[in-house]
Order: structure tokens, then sequence, then C-alpha cells
């Protein structure tokens, strides 16, 4: 045993073979094995033990000599035995023990009996693993299983238990719903568990879970009613707040997607009425009342009396008095410099030729966006649902919603593709990685259009580097206000629109962007938005190759650079870890703990905050959004374009950290790192991949002896 001690990997082949003699010896080495574990201890600790080894050889060797194996009698009193084990073992011991002892063919009375008796003395996570190893899940009760392990922030424990059981599935989401009714309290339910904190859970964070698992297991959002309410609730409040005090969506947009998120629940409409008592006035609560045929009973106090005053002809989309006087301020922003006739909204394969035709030309400079309907957090993946692609003198809108047949959308995919991999034709976007991710995930006929893109420039690269390198750009702040006094104070322009209005003098009228992007037809508005968004990069690009050096930029002939005639835009400028300000949500917290230690400036949410509260800092603090999954799509619409960084959740958070340094082209130096705790960890982590010619292993030695090694 002593020379166990020296390590796992020290056990000689000369040991393993005594070991094998020493069954073989054995008239019972079931029994034995038994005896051995039950007179020591050291098989109870961490890590692989004397005890892990030989009851692993065991194990093995069995399979070589099936004769050995009990029966009967005789292994129901050996299985009895190893139950009490079992309570005490750890996780690398249980499959071995189950395998030797044959558990999965004993009484499942008698298994569940002893499951029951872990549970009760406390060991609730123990009694799930065992539970799963045993596949006794479909005899047991979910709440009661998994309630403790919540409160213990065990989740991963929790999604293995039901992962095989979409019963199961459904059972915990109900349960989890339940806990979300506003007026149901966890503490509740923690009283029953000894020694569990009921602050671990709380309504943000079931919340979050609940939409997690729903995505995960890809069910219908309707098993968790409270849920959903509520998220449409906060949806409400968001439609509020961007109309009533940003007062950057129009009337019409507003509407709309207030009567999409309210529906026929009567709750939300309820809800609706309150909030039209408190931004608005009592009539037009009253109208909205009206609208919904509430009972008088559930109006709060002076709805009513506006009521009964409404007549039965009024039209009740006439929600709130006022009209947006919007053509008085479109003077102010971007105007298309093409005919109307020139845009083009195609709706079948045989309309969409055209736009092929006209744009696979070697040589075609295009400009290119997507649009989708926002999803303001709630459950579902947007899709895009127009594709602007504009050449000169002309835009392509393409409608992707319209159903077309399998060897038409076979055709309009071979078509995209053909089109992002050709290097001949320079595709300008502004966050085009997002787009591309967003269509990619749009239908599965597109899943492979991002894989190979060729002759893209994105402009917020350019843009990046225009406010790197343009002292003007950076002292002139921009912050005007470009609105009518009747809208209100307008925010401060942002991402592709105040790229546009540095180089051409006016911003983009971004108050379509959180249109109804999916209801047809289109109105006249959208249309026209969608036209300039793609546009407008067209004549930026041709705008800052007519004079780069007024901008900051380097003309083509003192360096190479990407297809382009009066310029040549460098690749993005590298940055400091410093210099990358990041706001990680909460689903990435190893990942943004792997940054910080990088010495990238990272702010983390909180496991309660909500995902919104990233959109905020973000805003706040001119940070970049880390996010990924569903809340990317509605993060996504609420900062400027190529502010929000979609990370494949698949990889560990070393591999997620890797491709957001690549992307942002952060270059770390081992100051960045020394100046970091960790060093040795990190060095071992990360060490050959950002520092070429890195010695292997170093990271495992002292920070003196790795800054001499350097030297």
């Amino acid at each position: 045993k002593s020379r166990w001690t020296c390590g796992f990997g020290f056990v000689s082949q000369q040991l393993k073979e005594e070991t094998r003699r020493g069954f073989e010896a054995l008239e019972d080495p079931l029994g034995v094995l038994l005896d051995m574990l039950e007179g020591s201890s050291d098989w109870k600790g961490k890590g692989r033990s004397l005890g892990y080894y030989i009851t692993n050889e065991l194990q093995l060797w069995i399979k070589d000599h099936p004769a050995t194996q009990q029966s009967g009698l005789r292994l129901k009193k050996l299985q009895a035995r190893v139950f009490r084990i079992l309570a005490q073992s750890q996780v690398n011991l249980l499959d071995p023990l189950i395998n030797i002892y044959q558990l999965h063919t004993a009484d499942r009375n008698c298994l569940l009996g002893h499951v029951s008796h872990i549970y009760h003395k406390g060991k609730y996570k123990e009694a799930a693993i065992l539970s799963i190893k045993l596949k006794l899940q479909p005899d047991l009760d979910v709440e009661k299983m998994c309630t403790p392990l919540l409160f213990q922030e065990k989740t991963n424990l929790v999604e293995a238990y039901v992962a095989e059981y979409p019963d199961l599935q459904c059972k915990l989401l109900q349960t989890l719903d339940m806990w979300c009714e506003p007026s149901f309290n966890t503490k509740d339910i923690s009283r029953q568990y000894e020694g569990l904190r009921p602050d671990k859970l709380n309504h943000k964070m079931l919340s979050k879970l609940v939409f997690r698992l729903l995505e995960q297991y890809n069910l219908d959002p309707a098993l968790c009613p409270n849920v959903i309410n509520q998220r449409h609730l906060g949806s409400l409040k968001y439609l509020f707040y961007k109309r009533f005090v940003e007062k950057t969506m129009t009337q019409e947009n507003w509407v709309d997607h207030v009567q999409n998120t309210v529906g026929e629940n009567r709750w939300l409409q309820e809800q609706l009425i309150q909030l039209l008592v408190s931004y608005c006035d009592l009539n037009t609560a009253a109208r909205w009342a009206f609208h919904y045929r509430l009972p008088e009973e559930t109006l709060p106090c002076g709805v009513t009396g506006g009521l009964q005053k409404l007549k039965v002809q009024e039209r009740v989309e006439d929600a709130e008095t006022g009209v947006d006087d919007y053509e008085e301020t479109r003077k102010n922003y971007y105007q298309l410099s093409i005919p109307r006739e020139s845009i083009h909204f195609l709706q079948t394969w045989e309309a969409m030729q055209r736009c092929k035709e006209e744009v696979l030309r070697p040589g075609r400079v295009i400009g290119m966006d997507m649009e989708w309907r926002p999803s303001f957090g709630v459950v579902g993946k947007s899709r895009v649902s127009v594709l602007q692609i504009a050449v000169e003198e002309q835009v392509f809108l393409l409608d992707l919603l319209q159903p077309l047949k399998p060897d038409e959308m076979e055709e309009l995919s071979h078509f995209l593709r053909t089109l992002f991999s050709d290097p001949t034709i320079l595709k300008l976007g502004y966050g085009m990685s997002g787009d591309l991710h967003s269509l990619a995930a749009t239908c599965s006929a597109f899943k492979e259009v991002d894989k190979q893109v060729q002759g893209v420039l994105d402009l917020l690269t350019v843009d990046k580097q225009l406010q790197k390198s343009c002292s003007a750009w950076r002292k002139s702040g921009l912050q005007v206000d470009v609105l009518s006094q009747n809208r209100g104070v307008r925010q401060p322009e942002r991402g592709l629109s105040l790229l546009v209005q540095y180089v051409l003098g006016k911003p983009l009228d971004k108050t379509e962007q959180l249109s109804n992007w999916e209801k047809r037809p289109l109105r006249e508005e959208q249309i026209l938005y969608a036209a300039s968004d793609a546009y407008c990069l067209l004549e930026v690009y041709k705008k800052l190759c007519e004079d780069p050096a007024r901008f900051g930029l380097m003309p083509r002939d003192q360096r190479s650079g990407p297809h382009c005639s009066g310029i040549a835009l460098s690749p993005p400028p590298s940055l400091a870890p410093k210099e990358l300000s990041v706001v990680c949500d909460n689903m990435l917290q190893g990942l943004g703990r792997h940054l910080r230690c990088l010495g990238v400036d990272v702010r983390v949410l909180e496991n309660d905050d909500d995902h919104r509260k990233a959109a905020e800092i973000a805003r706040q603090e001119g940070r970049v959004i880390l996010t990924s999954g569903l809340p990317y799509q509605t993060l996504q619409s609420q900062v400027g374009e190529g502010r929000c960084f979609s990370v494949d959740c698949s990889g560990k958070a070393k591999e997620q950290a890797l491709q957001v340094l690549k992307h942002f082209n952060v270059q770390v130096t081992l100051a960045d790192v020394f100046s970091r705790c960790q060093v040795g960890h990190l060095l071992s982590e990360f060490g050959a991949l950002l520092f070429p010619g890195f010695p292997p292993g170093l990271g495992k030695v002292s920070r003196s002896c790795v800054s001499s090694a350097m030297c």
C-alpha cells in the first residue's frame, strides 16, 4: 500500500499480475473484496485509492472468468452487504461495484429502499447519482429528488437525472414553473430540508433555468405558463420603455408588438391596462380595455368610467391620441439616393433569379444586411425574415419567409453559398458574423452558408479602426439630438448609425429596427429602412475609398489590403487585453474568469441577474456583450451592431476564451499574464497557444523561474 501512495500511474505490471493471481487463489473473491472494503477506509476519500484499483481489477478479471459470478441466495447476501458500501463510496467506485455484484438484477423495491435510506440521511447528491446508475428515476418522485439538488446549485446533476426521460423533464419543468408563481415563496420549501439555504434560489434564477431547459429539451412552452407570462410582462415593460421613455419606437410598431405580446392572454391584458394607466392616461387605458372586452370589475379605478363613455363605433386601434410627425423628422436622417422603383421586394424564386444574375458578377461590390423579428426575450429562436442585398443603383430585398419548393430552397441555398464563398465579390456588412450566425440558424438549408466565407469586409472593423486612429472622431462625441421636440430626447447614435453620420453627414433612422419583420405585407417605412441599411454600406465604403486620409486611413499605395480601389483597409487593429471591455452573460462565468486572468476588462452577471442587464451595462459602460444561445437574438437588438458576440457554448471555457481573443484580435503578452493571479495555472493552460515557442510544462514552475526562462 505504501508503494501505491506514490500515484496510480506507478502501479507496475508485476503488481497487476500479482493481484490477478490473488483473485484466482481465492475461493470467494467477491466476498473477500467486500471484507477488504469494510475493513479499510482509503476508498472513501477522493481520488483513486488502492481499494478502487483492486475493485476495478476484479471487475476486469471477472470478464475473463465468468464462472466466478454468483447467483441466487448467495448473490442476494452479497448485494445486501454492498449496499452499505455504496452509501459511503465515491462516484468512481459505483460502476465497478454495480457490475461486480449485478445490482441491475437486484430486487427493484430493495434498490428503491436503499436509495430512500441514503436520501433521508441527507445525502441527496449520492441518492441521485445512485438512482441514475441503477436507472431508478421512473419509480421515484422527481420533485422530491431534485428539489434539494437545486438548492445545492447542482443543476448539472438535475439535468442528468431527467436526461433520458421526457416525462420526468415535463414534470420537472412544471414544478419549476409552479415555484415561479409570483406569490410562491421558495423559503417554504427550503425549511423542509436541513442545511439548505433559501437564498440559493429565486424567481429570476428559476426563470432562466426553465427557459434553458425548455430550449434544451425542445418542450412546449405551454408547460410553464407562469414563467412565460412573466417573460411576456417583461417584454411589455421593455416596449413601454422604448416607446415612452427612450421614444425610439413608432406608434405603429409599438401597437403591433404589444398586440402580439399580449395575444388572448387575459392576465397579460390586465397587466397592460395597469401599465397604460402608469405611462399614458385613463382614456387610453379605457380604449385598450374596450378593445379586449375586459370586465369592469378587473379594471383599475377611473378606467371604468372612461370605458362606459366609449362608443361602439370608435376605432379601438387609436389607443393613444396624437400621431408621430414622422415625415417632419426624416430630413434629419440619411436618405436613399436611388428612386423607390429601384428597390425590389422579392417573394418568389423566379423574382429572386433576377437578383442572382445581378449579384453574381466578378468584381461586384455589394452591401448586405438582414432583419428579423425581435424576440424581446420570449421563448423561440428568431429567424431571418428579410435578406437585403444592395448593388449600385439597386436594392434587392429577399423575403425568406415565403414558402419555397424543396428544389427552389436548394437553389436559393446554393446561390447564397456561392455568393459568400466567391472571393471576387466584395461583401460589405456591419457586424457580419452575427448576421451570418442568425442566417445559419434560420433553417437547415442555410446551416452551411457561414462555413466558407471569403471576400467579406466588415465595416465594424473599419469603424473600430477609425475610432482608434482618428482623434477627431474620439473628441467629437457626436451625441446629437436629431428629432423634433414632440418625440422627446433621442438616445446618442451608435453602431452603424454613428458611422454613417460621421462619414456621410447624417445618421440612419433606426425607428423601424424593432419592427415585426414577420408580418406581411411590410409597411413602406420598413421597406425603405431595410433598403437604407444595406445601401448606406456602399456609400460609406465609396466615401472612405475616395478620401481615406480624411478619415485617418492609409491610401492603398502605402500598404497592401483587401479589395478596394482607393484605400487599403487593414486587418482589425490588435488590442491589448486591457483595451477590450466586455460583459459576460451569467451562463459564461467560467469564460469571464479566464478572460479576467488574461488581463481583459470583464464584468460578469450574477446568477440571479436577468440577461437584459448585460445590455444595460454595455450601453452605460461601452462594453461588448458576450453571450450564447437564445439570449443572443434579444441582446443583439438592444445594442449597436457588432456590440454583441455569440460564443460557442459547446466548448470549454478555455476554448471560448481563445475564440474571443481571436475574434477581437487581442494580443496577450506575458506581462498581462504576470499581472494576474494563478500565473502557473494560466501558463500551463494557455502558454503554448498564446506564446509561440513557449516551453511545454513551464506553467508548472514558479513565476521567477518562468521570468528567468523567458529571458
